[in-house]
């Protein structure tokens, strides 16, 4: 196929093969990693590989218990990194520029650019890819596991191996709804309406098709998918909450 309608193709997988991912497939889609964008070509980002089963295990509790950590052959952390580089400034003689917030930025936004890289580059090869939003929710422990220094941060990861399960196509926004030409165009009641009907629809189906999560959804009285985001998924309690963690360990990391 195009590479359009590959990219298009994706799925999350959680569910894996039991078969170990060759070192020269893992090693080839890496170094695609490395060729993403980057900032001033400084390219402030690690890339932490996990296949040991006790490391994973101790990943587990942090990313929530999702199965698919230990069950996957292999876990991919991207790490927003400005510790190579200071290192290097420091060796050379200059000056101690990235103790701050923007570096913090530049350095996200280099890791997620690799991460991008390496899940088009694994799924190009038959590998699946399921992102992680735990990685940055917990990235105080994730760090402490991985033995981060200073001026590292974890940013985002996923589970990755052999494909185990064929997920249906989860139903994406119009393109009109994030597309804007020129200039940002607001959308009218009536308009949000649609724009999410779709999504609303088919999300409500899926969690009411899981059994525990239908008990609590019609336990709360909950009656469309915004309520099950705002009441199940992602509260306010657990975002100020990630929201602290993340902000009180870029602070530990020199980066504040």
């Amino acid at each position: 196929m195009n590479f359009h309608n590959f990219a298009k193709s994706h799925r999350s997988i959680r569910k894996y093969k039991e078969k170990k991912v060759p070192v020269e497939i893992l090693d080839k889609i890496l170094e695609t990693g490395t060729m993403a964008s980057t900032s001033g070509n400084m390219q402030a980002y690690s890339i932490i590989v996990t296949t040991d089963k006790e490391l994973k295990k101790e990943l587990l509790v942090p990313h929530f218990n999702q199965e698919m950590v230990t069950q996957a052959p292999v876990l991919i952390t991207f790490c927003a990194d400005f510790h190579r580089m200071r290192e290097w400034v420091r060796i050379s003689g200059g000056e101690n520029n990235f103790d701050n917030f923007m570096s913090f930025m530049i350095a996200s936004i280099d890791a997620t650019l690799a991460s991008q890289n390496v899940a088009l580059a694994a799924e190009a090869e038959g590998l699946g890819i399921c992102y992680m939003g735990t990685t940055l929710a917990s990235c105080d422990e994730i760090g402490r596991i991985l033995k981060l220094p200073q001026n590292v941060v974890p940013i985002v990861g996923f589970s990755l191996g052999y494909p185990d399960e064929t997920p249906e196509f989860r139903e994406r926004l119009p393109m009109d709804a994030v597309i804007h030409r020129e200039t940002y165009q607001h959308s009218s009641t009536e308009e949000i309406k649609e724009i999410y009907s779709k999504k609303e629809e088919s999300g409500f189906k899926r969690y009411m098709e899981v059994p525990e999560l239908r008990e609590k959804i019609e336990s709360l009285g909950i009656d469309n998918l915004a309520k099950i985001y705002t009441t199940l998924k992602y509260t306010e309690e657990s975002h100020i909450g990630y929201s602290k963690t993340v902000l009180d360990y870029i602070s530990s990391q020199n980066f504040m």
